[in-house]
């Protein structure tokens, strides 16, 4: 068997070259800030404000009237209706119109209920920490 005098590259250590560690690049510094263009930039990449939030309630508001309107306009059938001793008649899509109102009504004054006994609880905590 014939040896030779080359170091065997499994078990030899490759040199290091440090010189390149020296001239590495660190993390980038970031550019100089101008106050005035960074104003300009908050003012025109607001994303979602309560402003636009409104805006879109506004439209989607509209978009729900005019479908009303076409079901109230579409439904014009008179309809015979019974109130305790009242009696009346009204188109059919006014009434059922008058019915959601109702319903809604009804809604926000349980919610308001609610909203005060929330009130309530809150100002007696608020009160008993102090």
């Amino acid at each position: 068997m014939a040896t030779s005098d080359a170091p065997d590259p499994d078990t030899t250590p490759e040199p290091v070259d440090d010189s390149r560690a020296a001239t590495r690049p660190g993390p980038a510094a970031p550019p100089p800030v101008d106050p005035a263009q960074a104003a300009v930039d908050r003012h025109t990449s607001l994303g979602h404000t309560k402003a636009a939030a409104t805006w879109t309630g506004l439209v989607i508001g509209v978009l729900v009237l005019i479908l009303l309107l076409v079901f109230i306009l579409q439904n014009l059938d008179q309809v015979a209706l019974q109130l305790f001793f009242w009696e009346f008649s009204l188109p059919l899509g006014v009434s059922l119109l008058l019915a959601a109102i109702a319903g809604a009504l009804i809604m926000a004054l349980a919610g308001g209920v609610r909203i005060l006994q929330i009130r309530r609880v809150a100002k007696k905590a608020r009160s008993t920490t102090r």
